[in-house]
């Protein structure tokens, strides 16, 4: 039976979750409103993994020829030492426990577009605004958003990512459910003079990694550093060049392509820098409102799996309103749908500094002799938690 009628909901964030949410609910005849703090969808940016039991999910939404044809087609990995010698050249599928022919790369961007291109023109969604304050009063959330206006809803659901600003309203302080996994990163642009196309390159020492990873020919290359540090780096998040010294410092090597990453890393104008983290809470609902996605269980980019988490979130949050009167007990249902799995994905970016950053010399020479060797089944472990949930069938009228 479907229990949608009538019923308004607001979703903060139009980036991968919320847009999967409002189709969803969309489809299931809910009344949906999107807020987006940016002034539209967001285009480009990095390649996004759909795997196991999120193609599903996006083939239950008609778009896998739609994303087959954005697909970016990553055919091969390489691995190199601190002198720039080749250890290992193996496909992604053997890290991701991926299936070569099944799995979807596409930009952030292409994944967004697809996302919002069917409901576009079905329900309101709200650019340059964002949420300012919420009042749940137990039979509605009454909303006034930073523009001034004033809007009333049954229900608010945080899809607004790893900084969430309906997290900190409804349940507080971001400190309370980040966890901090001792690593820091910069991503940026750069020119790919290496002849790269269709593959990634990685370099490592302990506790650090440099990547270079390049689409199709002729397009910029995307370039990474990252490396451990005990502490988040609190001083650099206020000061832009100050994050460009801290990275800089952590890789004075003059060997391989480092003194090219680094220099390209000061003069990128669009520099991301930021910590490795995740989010975890004891619950993802509060009275009226909810979370999905990043802003509920962020898994961090070294799980390779947030947006795969976030599309099966927003389809089992939404199975679970369409089919029950009492948001209460939806809510409590797709948590229990799918909490063990979320947690499983998350630790993919935990064991042993992962396969990107092996931590120490022993963990690094241990990922070392595993790619050398044929046998070796490191994403057996990804295989698991990437098709570790069979996804439910809501059969809702529609």
């Amino acid at each position: 039976m479907n229990h949608s009628a009538h019923r308004t909901v607001l979703i903060s964030g139009a980036s991968i979750a919320g847009p999967a949410l409002a189709y969803w609910l969309d489809r299931y005849g809910f009344d949906v409103t999107v807020v987006e703090k940016a002034s539209a969808i967001r285009g480009g940016g990095y390649a996004v993994d759909i795997r196991g039991t999120a193609r599903e999910v996006v083939d239950r939404m008609g778009m896998t020829a739609q994303l087959r044809k954005a697909h970016v087609d990553t055919r091969k990995i390489s691995f190199v030492d601190v002198d720039g010698e080749l250890i290992a050249s193996i496909r992604p599928e053997s890290i991701t426990g991926g299936t070569e022919g099944f799995d979807l790369e596409v930009r952030r961007g292409d994944l967004a577009d697809a996302l919002y291109a069917p409901i576009r023109d079905k329900i309101e969604f709200v650019f340059d605004d964002s949420i300012a304050t919420l009042d749940d009063r137990g039979d509605r959330v009454d909303v006034t958003f930073d523009s001034g206006t004033h809007r009333t809803f049954d229900l608010v659901i945080g899809a607004d990512g790893l900084h969430s600003n309906t997290r900190r309203l409804v349940f507080g302080p971001e400190e309370a459910f980040h966890r901090y996994l001792g690593k820091v990163f910069a991503g940026f642009s750069m020119n790919n003079d290496f002849g790269l196309e269709h593959e990634g390159v990685l370099w490592n020492e302990p506790g650090r990694a440099a990547v270079m990873y390049a689409h199709e020919p002729g397009d910029r290359l995307h370039g990474f550093l990252s490396f451990a540090q005990e502490e988040p780096p609190f001083d650099a998040f206020r000061a832009p060049e100050a994050q460009r010294d801290l990275v800089a410092s952590r890789f004075p090597e003059q060997s391989w392509h480092i003194p090219l990453l680094v220099a390209a890393m000061r003069e990128a104008d669009d520099l991301f820098f930021d910590v490795v983290s995740q989010i975890h809470m004891p619950t993802w609902s509060r009275g009226r409102v909810a979370l999905v996605g990043d802003a509920a269980h962020a898994t961090s980019f070294l799980s390779g799996q947030g947006s795969s988490v976030s599309l099966i979130g927003a389809y089992v949050l939404a199975g679970e309103l369409a089919g029950h009167a009492d948001h209460t007990k939806a809510f409590t249902a797709y948590e229990q749908r799918i909490r063990d799995f979320v947690e499983k994905n998350q630790a993919l970016a935990t064991p042993g500094g992962s396969v990107v950053t092996p931590g120490t010399r022993e963990e690094l020479d241990a990922r070392n002799d595993a790619l050398r060797d044929p046998a070796s089944e490191m994403g057996a472990e990804g295989r698991a938690a990437n098709s570790g949930l069979i996804l439910p069938n809501y059969h809702h009228a529609e």
